[in-house]
């Protein structure tokens, strides 16, 4: 019997679905139909959290909290999800709006989604206990190069740890503009330091790559005066 596109992903996701509509549902992006993905994209966010954390707290006792939450912050982005989507090529069977073609930050964006409301049905249908087996054999890759999440620092937090080491409040951040339809949304987010008479924009697919984005513009200010 010839592999469908549905059977290729449940392969390459470690699950094969029982309820057909569930998947479907999972891999409706909002632009196509009511319902779609969100729901059970709330849910498999959740399930994910806790999975990713409880993994690194075993795996590493030797971790303080902040090393455990850059390195959950890191397998949990949105990048991430999106390069372990690609590589399922989920993009294929994602249901969008007619005439939507999903680009950059927005294709990201729907790939990650996609990706946790397929958790999410995981959950419904076979319980927590299933969908942690596949989240740690989906995210057994990244486990070789995990120590550099955990020591990656992002922008927002490299400000703030440089600002209180100059005995100086954390930096502002503001919401100039939000534009574009829902699937395309585009933010502009400045941050100022009004103790230092610096600020920067910056701009991304949601107010938090925002934020990071103008942060890391002002701390480049920052260094070349």
């Amino acid at each position: 019997m010839a592999e469908t596109p549905d059977t290729a992903l449940e392969l390459k996701l470690g699950y094969r679905f029982q309820n057909q509509a569930v998947m479907d549902l999972a891999l409706t992006h909002r632009s196509h139909a009511q319902p779609h993905n969100e729901r059970l994209e709330f849910l498999g966010d959740a399930v994910l959290g806790w999975v990713v954390a409880e993994c690194l707290y075993r795996m590493y006792p030797e971790w303080n909290e902040g090393q455990l939450t850059r390195a959950r912050a890191g397998l949990v982005r949105q990048k991430t999800l999106a390069e372990l989507a690609d590589s399922m090529n989920l993009g294929e069977q994602l249901r969008v709006g007619g005439g939507i073609v999903l680009e950059g930050a927005a294709r990201e964006r729907a790939l990650a989604s996609a990706l946790e409301a397929l958790l999410g049905g995981i959950v419904l249908e076979a319980g927590p206990e299933t969908a942690q087996s596949v989240i740690e054999r989906l995210l057994r890759r990244w486990w070789p190069i995990i120590s550099d999440f955990a020591d990656h620092k992002d922008a927002k937090t490299r400000l703030q740890e440089r600002l209180q080491g100059e005995g100086l409040p954390p930096p502002r951040y503001l919401l100039e503009t939000a534009e574009g339809p829902g699937h395309r949304r585009r933010f502009r987010v400045r941050c100022e330091i009004p103790e230092q008479a610096l600020s920067a924009q910056g701009t991304g697919g949601s107010v938090r790559l925002a934020e990071q984005a103008a942060a890391e513009r002002l701390i480049a200010k920052m260094d070349h005066g």
